[in-house]
């Protein structure tokens, strides 16, 4: 029987980053009650970015459509406050690492929210 060869990734942590994704997106479509369409998430030593597609609600679409990005903003902002404690857990339980400290931001047109997580290590590590 012939050995198989080994695999090689050019990404290691590949499988790690789309873990916090999905849970990132599951977090947020319980929260929401919709998640986003899209995530990405990079590692960069101790720092962990979540890029998320399509997180807006309905209503916030909305609002956006009328202007009201401001609020929009501010709404968002203060809720991710209040419900960082969810976030940060999905992304300690994923990573193995605890979350120091926790920002979300989140842009318009086109339309982005990015989580950003600092973690006492490096993910996998």
């Amino acid at each position: 029987m012939a050995a198989m060869p080994e695999r090689t990734t050019s990404d290691p942590h590949g499988a790690l980053r789309a873990a916090v994704s999905t849970a990132i997106v599951q977090a947020m479509a319980k929260l929401y009650g919709r998640g986003p369409t899209k995530a990405k998430t990079y590692f960069n030593d101790e720092y962990v970015f979540t890029v998320l597609e399509g997180g807006l609600t309905p209503n916030e679409e909305r609002l956006v459509e009328a202007g009201e990005e401001r609020l929009v903003r501010q709404y968002r902002l203060r809720f991710q406050e209040v419900v960082a404690g969810e976030l940060t857990s999905a992304v300690e339980q994923v990573t193995g690492r605890k979350v120091l400290t926790y920002h979300s931001q989140l842009l318009f047109h086109p339309s982005r929210l990015f989580e950003i997580f600092l973690l006492d290590g490096p993910p996998g590590a």
